[in-house]
């Protein structure tokens, strides 16, 4: 077979491998979320949350950790939150939370890199969350802010849903029915950055020489503190242009990590899905450009700086994680489909799902959602041609 036909099988069955090991995870993940979203509204966050202080931040926070991990999901929901009185910081606070500290993220982290990531995920989020606060509070104007409020009225109202009795919520067939249909929509708002994401992370790992990633980020494998620094303003470039979301790019992520890139680096990407340009130009239609340009500011210099001292604590405590001992990127691509608690996982979910399928058709769907973006049509077309080419490449070796 020739080489590029070779390589590209072997891009098919990395995916694949990456697909069949996360997907208890992602499972796991949108189960719990989908259980709390049910069970703990939109509206149930607006009457709690405050215009600011500490009591709102933590609120926002917190509502942000039982959230949905979707950037655009949670892109909407902050804009809700602010457009109904909730101060900025609050707001922010909820959509780094939100795409930082949930539940799913953390399990997809662990799967694929190592404890360290997951803990440095996690006190990351919250220290992005402090730096957002600090930053916020000393350069934003009044102005400013009383614009980007005036245009999120403008940009469209929020339902007026009732609160509901969550207990009597908990113990209903019509509860358990919603969280089934809110399981499938989960799937349904990040199915297309996943299946687009981890084809790039199998594509790369196919195609890609170490080289490469040697050049792109400086430093090779025992970086000195300059290329650190290069690394982690690096990753969130990387992350600009290849739009993956959060759960689309741990892949990736582990891919790079094994190749040499700094913890700082790869923590840096993993922590930009909220500077991509698909959620700059959704923030700029909610809040203006003037105030998406703002957030996208701060957000870049909160990450960055995030990384950096994350960096720089775990190497002080001599907690580092080693490049080695990440196998995920590194095991051949067969050796994935085991007979391991990976495949008794992944059909226990199987049977969730299958339940989860059977609740949410005792809830017939509400109305359509309005026009898909042109970058919704672009999602498609990708995840589309993705499935095209996973399905070449298994063709191709089952010809082999």
């Amino acid at each position: 077979m020739e080489p590029f036909l070779a390589h590209w099988a072997e891009a098919a069955l990395t995916t694949l491998g990456f697909l069949w090991m996360a997907f208890w995870a992602f499972c796991l993940g949108y189960f719990i979320s989908s259980m709390i979203q049910v069970f703990v509204t939109e509206k149930r966050m607006q009457q709690t949350m405050g215009e600011a202080g500490l009591r709102s931040v933590a609120f926002g926070t917190f509502f942000g950790f039982i959230s949905s991990s979707c950037s655009f999901a949670a892109l909407s929901t902050s804009r809700a939150l602010f457009q109904k009185g909730a101060g900025l910081v609050p707001a922010l606070a909820f959509l780094l939370a939100s795409t930082n500290l949930v539940i799913e993220l953390g399990i997809l982290i662990f799967v694929f890199l190592s404890w360290q990531f997951v803990v440095g995920e996690y006190l990351g989020g919250l220290i992005l969350i402090g730096l957002m606060w600090v930053v916020v509070r000393f350069t934003l104007t009044d102005r400013l802010e009383a614009d980007a409020r005036q245009h999120a009225e403008q940009a469209g109202g929020t339902d007026s849903e009732e609160v509901p009795d969550w207990k009597e919520l908990a113990g209903s067939l019509d509860g358990w029915a919603r969280v089934g249909r809110r399981y499938f929509m989960e799937w349904r708002m990040v199915w297309k950055d996943v299946t687009f994401g981890f084809t790039v992370a199998g594509i790369i790992a196919a195609f890609v020489p170490p080289a490469f990633f040697e050049t792109l980020f400086p430093g090779g494998a025992s970086p000195g503190p300059w290329e650190i620094g290069v690394q982690t303003l690096v990753g969130p470039l990387a992350a600009f242009f290849t739009f993956i979301g959060s759960m689309g790019n741990i892949p990736l992520a582990a891919i790079l990590f094994t190749s040499g890139v700094s913890f700082a680096g790869v923590l840096a990407f993993i922590f930009s899905d909220l500077v991509v340009f698909p959620v700059l130009r959704i923030s700029a239609r909610y809040f203006g450009w003037k105030m998406a340009a703002y957030i996208l500011g701060v957000f870049l210099v909160c990450l960055v700086s995030a990384s950096l001292l994350l960096h720089t604590g775990f190497a002080l405590a001599g907690a580092l994680p080693d490049a080695g001992s990440v196998e995920v990127a590194r095991t051949m691509p067969s050796e994935r489909f085991q007979l391991d608690y990976t495949f008794f996982l992944n059909a226990g979910f199987l049977l969730v799902s299958a339940g989860m399928a059977l609740l949410a058709r005792r809830r017939p769907a509400g109305g359509h959602g309005g026009e898909q973006s042109w970058m919704d049509v672009l999602l498609l077309v990708l995840a589309t041609a993705s499935l095209v080419w996973l399905g070449g490449g298994v063709a191709l070796h089952l010809c082999r």
